[in-house]
């Protein structure tokens, strides 16, 4: 959430940027049930000095009966007020360029030549069904659709780039983890990944009152909600590991064909918990790590800044990675990496302790993916598959699989 009083203080700009990101909200309700929640609260501070004050019995139990009056009314209003603000999102910065859609979005750099062959290119299913390295039919029938077997060598390379990225960003002084992938309501509900459509994404078990990550940030946040951080530990970086599991709701025809989008899938993730005046400069930070690992992995791709209307709830500002697959002819996002600002901490309450003003601060939170599992392998399978049929492995990775150069026809 933004601070209330920010809103109270900047409507206009508030509105502005709310309406920028595609999102509604009514503010003159949002406003009103504000003012009158602040009011039942004076009310009842007042009744309660009045109470205190009192050595009359009979006036000590009507101001009980006036104070309990309010607090049923500022229940009632708290929730509707609750209910609405939750809708508010995450700010655009300012260096956000403001669009409606994707279309808009902002090509900051293009990195490496786009892959070319002197055969036809086959796409990544056809690639890995003739290595007998990705089974959708068997998924299907056992999952339904948007599931997949990885097999054989799929699987050993999909190890190979876990180990190497942890490699890297352990050396960078990433803490490793492997968070739960199922969350409580109210941690999902306090990463603002449900409202405005996210919910239909969300696998959710009411009975449990439980939901499965979508992505591995979403549990690694609330593991210091309600807690104050030492300064002296920030930024707190994580790199995580975890299955993921999306709906895909709103992904009906698209990327039907292959692993590309599935309902289940594995992924690494960086997680950040800074200090508000270094958080742009630790989201250019994510951003030159994940441009290192595509780097490394030798695959063309380019960088781009999403625009107000493609940002997502949470976020104020965000890239993402498009790597070149071949036979789309086109850029795929691979990777994405947001900065939330404080707008996830403060619906956590993660705050540290700021030594030069000596008042408890809201923390930063910013995530970044390392790499999706199945997008990457995609990337990798269609960039450097060979004219008969086989698959060079990426020099990076070939120490990681026992010096296996590449994947070979069966």
């Amino acid at each position: 959430m933004i601070d209330i009083k920010f809103i109270r203080q900047n409507r206009e700009k508030v509105e502005s940027a709310v309406r920028n990101k595609g999102i509604n909200i009514d503010f003159d309700q949002l406003l009103k049930w504000d003012e009158e929640r602040r009011r039942l609260l004076t009310e009842i501070e007042q009744k309660r000095s009045e109470q205190r004050k009192t050595s009359d019995r009979e006036k000590a139990k009507q101001f009980k009966n006036e104070i309990s009056a309010y607090k049923k009314s500022l229940s009632e209003i708290e929730a509707e007020f609750n209910d609405l603000f939750s809708k508010v999102p995450n700010l655009p910065a300012d260096d956000v360029r403001v669009g409606e859609d994707e279309s808009e979005n902002e090509i900051i750099k293009t990195v490496g030549e786009k892959t070319r062959f002197n055969f036809s290119p086959r796409d990544h299913l056809e690639i890995g069904e003739r290595l007998d390295i990705i089974d959708l039919k068997r998924a299907a029938k056992v999952s339904g659709s948007r599931f997949t077997y990885l097999k054989n060598e799929a699987v050993l390379l999909q190890f190979s780039l876990i180990n190497f990225v942890l490699d890297l960003l352990i050396k960078e002084g990433f803490k490793p983890i492997l968070p739960p992938v199922m969350i409580k309501d109210d941690a999902m509900q306090a990463m603002g990944y449900l409202e405005h459509g996210g919910e239909k994404e969300a696998y959710h078990f009411e009975k449990d009152k439980l939901y499965f990550v979508g992505t591995s940030e979403q549990s690694i946040g609330p593991m210091y909600q309600h807690e104050i951080l030492k300064e002296e530990d920030l930024p707190l970086r994580y790199i995580s590991y975890s299955t993921c599991f999306r709906r895909e709701a709103g992904s009906y025809g698209k990327d039907v064909k292959g692993i590309f989008r599935a309902h289940q899938f594995d992924k690494v993730e960086m997680f950040c918990f800074t200090k508000p005046e270094n958080s742009d400069q630790e989201h250019e930070y994510l951003l030159s790590l994940e441009e290192k690992l595509m780097q490394q992995l030798e695959i063309p791709y380019r960088v781009v800044k999403m625009c107000t209307g493609d940002l997502g709830n949470p976020a104020a500002r965000k890239f993402d990675l498009e790597a070149w697959i071949p036979s789309q002819n086109k850029y795929r996002e691979t990777h994405s990496v947001s900065d939330c600002t404080d707008f996830q901490a403060r619906r956590l309450n993660i705050r540290y302790q700021n030594k030069k003003t000596g008042q408890k601060e809201f923390v930063h939170t910013l995530n970044g993916t390392v790499f999706a599992a199945g997008r990457t392998i995609i990337a990798i399978l269609e960039n450097y598959q060979q004219k008969d049929g086989s698959v060079e492995i990426p020099r990076v990775l070939q120490s990681y699989l026992g010096g296996i150069k590449e994947i070979k026809n069966k």
